[in-house]
C-alpha cells in the first residue's frame, strides 16, 4: 500500500474543524453539542465505506462493524474519542503543517505566541521534518482526532486493497478526557471485538497495557455558623474542618511529588464558606490492593476529623472511575502479542509504561474487552505546545494496517477446535 499521509493529514484537518471539547460541568452525554456533529459525520463516511450495523445511541456513541473476508479471525475492535481536552484554551482549533527546522517557531504572530526550540527538546528528533502544530491559542488536539484519523484512513484503504483481514469493529466515543464516560456506557452487544485498541496519546513507540486503578471521592462538610462576636464554643467552620481533613494526608503523596508507578491522592477541588465545605480528591494507584488501602485511608482520614469535630456533618462518598487494564488481561496476552508483532514488523522498538493516567480501554478492559493503547504520536498533549509529527503519525498508521492483517492470519479457539 503507498504511504497514507496525504488522507491521514487531510482527515485530520477535517476532524479537527469541529469543535467538539467536552465540558465536565454539563450533565448530558454527549456533554457537548460538537461531539455529537462529529459523529454524525464520522457515520455518514462510514456508509459511505461499506461498513454495517452504523448506530449512533441516545448517548452520542457511534459504533460499527466492517465485514471481514477471513471467517475464523478473531474480531478486533477499534476505540477512538470524539472529545478534545479542556484546559481553559480555546475550544476552536486552528492546524498548521509546518516544517520544523530547529529554530524558535512563531505558531501565532498576531497574538505574538511563540514555541521555543531551549524549552521542547522532544522535538529535536524531527528536524527537517513535516510538524502539524496549533496556532497556540488551543491543544491541537491530535489527542484524539489523530486516532480517528487512522482508524478511518485504514478503513478507506482497506476497501480498495482486498488485504485477508477478519472482522473490524470501530467505536468512537464521547468525553474520554472527563471520566470516560462514553466508554462507560457503550453497548458492548454492538461491539463484538474479542478484544480492541486504542491510540491515545503518547511519542512513537509507546505501548501501555498498564493503566492506573482510579477513583474519586467526594466530601461534603456541614458546619455551625455563628457571628464571630459570639462564637466561642459555637461555631464550627468548615474551613478549618476542610484543613484538617487535607492534613490527614501525606503531602508527598501527591502528583507533583510522584511518577512512575507511585500512588498519589490528589486534592483537586475545595469549595469552603462559612456553612459548608465541599472537597474532591482523586485517588489513583497501580497496585490493586495498595488502591483499596488508600480508600480506606479516606475513610480512616474522615473519621479521624470526626472525631476533632464532632459537631460538624462529615459525608464521604467513592466512586471508583477505571481501572487498571492489566488486571483484565489475565493469562490471555493475545491483544499484547498482535500489536507487540506489528511493532516488530515495522522496526518500532516498543517503550512500554505504565501510564499514569487512563484510556477508554481502562473502562472497555474492566468490562471484559481487554484494550491495550498504542501511540499517535503526538506529544505534549494538553499542551498549547501539543504536536504531531507525520512521520510519526504514519507509524502510528502502519502498526493500527499491520494488526488487522496479522489478526486476519489468526484463527479463533473455535476455529482451531473445529
Amino acid at each position: 500500500m503507498s504511504q497514507p499521509d496525504e488522507q491521514l493529514v487531510e482527515r485530520l484537518f477535517r476532524y479537527l474543524a469541529i469543535t467538539s471539547q467536552s465540558d465536565a460541568r454539563a450533565e448530558t452525554l454527549p456533554s457537548t453539542p460538537g461531539q455529537r456533529v462529529l459523529a454524525d459525520l464520522l457515520a455518514s463516511e462510514l456508509a459511505g465505506l461499506g461498513l454495517d450495523n452504523i448506530h449512533i445511541d441516545a448517548n452520542g456513541v457511534l459504533t460499527a462493524l466492517r465485514r471481514g473476508s477471513v471467517p475464523h479471525a478473531p474480531c478486533i475492535g477499534f476505540v477512538a474519542h470524539l472529545d478534545t481536552v479542556d484546559v481553559g484554551l480555546s475550544p476552536d482549533i486552528h492546524p498548521q503543517r509546518l516544517r520544523w527546522e530547529g529554530r524558535d517557531l512563531c505558531l501565532n504572530a498576531a497574538q505574538d505566541i511563540w514555541l521555543l526550540a531551549a524549552e521542547h527538546p522532544e522535538l529535536a528528533p524531527y528536524v527537517g521534518e513535516e510538524v502539524v502544530f496549533g496556532d497556540g491559542t488551543s491543544v491541537l488536539g491530535a489527542d484524539n482526532k489523530a486516532a480517528i484519523a487512522t482508524v478511518m484512513t485504514l478503513l478507506d484503504r482497506l476497501r480498495d486493497t482486498g488485504l485477508p483481514v477478519g472482522d473490524i469493529a470501530v467505536a468512537f466515543v464521547p468525553d474520554e478526557e472527563i471520566g470516560l464516560r462514553g466508554a462507560k456506557v457503550m453497548e458492548l452487544a454492538r461491539f463484538p471485538a474479542r478484544y480492541a485498541f486504542t491510540i491515545d496519546s503518547c511519542e512513537r513507540g509507546e505501548l501501555v497495557w498498564e493503566t492506573f486503578n482510579a477513583a474519586k471521592a467526594t466530601i461534603a462538610i456541614t458546619g455551625v455558623t455563628a457571628h464571630p462576636m459570639s462564637a466561642k464554643g459555637v461555631m464550627v467552620n468548615p474551613v478549618r474542618v476542610a484543613a484538617d481533613l487535607i492534613a490527614q494526608f501525606d503531602p508527598l503523596q501527591t502528583p507533583e511529588h510522584t511518577d512512575l508507578r507511585d500512588g498519589y491522592w490528589w486534592f483537586n477541588q475545595v469549595e469552603a464558606g462559612s456553612a459548608e465545605a465541599r472537597l474532591q480528591i482523586s485517588i489513583r494507584d497501580f497496585d490493586t490492593e495498595k488502591f483499596a488501602a488508600r480508600k480506606r485511608h479516606v475513610g480512616t482520614a474522615v473519621e479521624t476529623v470526626r472525631a476533632l469535630h464532632p459537631r460538624a456533618r462529615i459525608e464521604c462518598l467513592i466512586e471508583d472511575q477505571y481501572g487498571n487494564i492489566a488486571a483484565a488481561l489475565g493469562d490471555d496476552r493475545s491483544c499484547i502479542e498482535l500489536v507487540e508483532a506489528a511493532f516488530a514488523e515495522i522496526g518500532i522498538a516498543p517503550k512500554v509504561i505504565a501510564m499514569r493516567g487512563g484510556t477508554d480501554g481502562s473502562a472497555l478492559s474492566a468490562r471484559g474487552i481487554p484494550t491495550p493503547n498504542y501511540f499517535t504520536g503526538a506529544l505534549n498533549f494538553h499542551s498549547r505546545y501539543e504536536f504531531l509529527p507525520i512521520s510519526a503519525f504514519r507509524d502510528a498508521y502502519r502498526v493500527t494496517e499491520r494488526i488487522v492483517t496479522l489478526a486476519g492470519a489468526r484463527t479463533t479457539p473455535a476455529a482451531r477446535a473445529a
